[in-house]
């Protein structure tokens, strides 16, 4: 179950991935591939407890001192919202910063893959070289791909 009222789908999506991951590992006989914890644990997040599987001592319990979550692998930057197929340009809704230079990984249903943003458009269609944050729409030059659904998150 994956708790939280502050939860993204972007959230969402990279966790259900690699509980995906865990269990065909599980159903195939593999054992159990220590590196999707790493995954887990590199969202944003306030920390991880046992919740009410085990008893566990005050130290143990959800970080209530930090407000807010944090990651040390990656941030959501934004949502593929459409694609042009005449033009090889995909709509991005921002959610935060991002730039030319920037190595991006396109999150989606069928498999995530790394990019870099070599350039973006604005609104207008001219050249821009960061989108600045919540709010502003951009467009990037992807290969043509099902996009549907896809979100974009920076490399830190």
């Amino acid at each position: 179950k994956i708790e939280g009222r502050t939860k993204s789908r972007y959230y969402v999506a990279r966790t259900a991935q690699a509980y995906r991951r865990a269990i065909d590992d599980a159903v195939a006989g593999r054992p159990f591939d220590m590196a999707l914890l790493g995954e887990l644990e590199s969202l944003a997040n306030r920390g991880y407890t046992d919740g009410f599987l085990e008893r566990h001592h005050t130290e143990d319990h959800q970080n209530y001192m930090q407000g807010y979550s944090k990651s040390n692998r990656s941030l959501y930057v934004g949502d593929i919202t459409g694609y042009d197929d005449a033009k090889g340009l995909a709509d991005i809704s921002v959610k935060n910063r991002f730039a030319v230079g920037d190595r991006l990984e396109i999150v989606h249903p069928s498999g995530n893959r790394e990019i870099i943003v070599e350039s973006m458009l604005n609104k207008k269609g001219e050249p821009v070289t960061e989108a600045a944050g919540s709010g502003i729409s951009v467009k990037l030059p992807l290969p043509a791909a099902d996009l549907q659904n896809a979100m974009l998150a920076r490399y830190l």
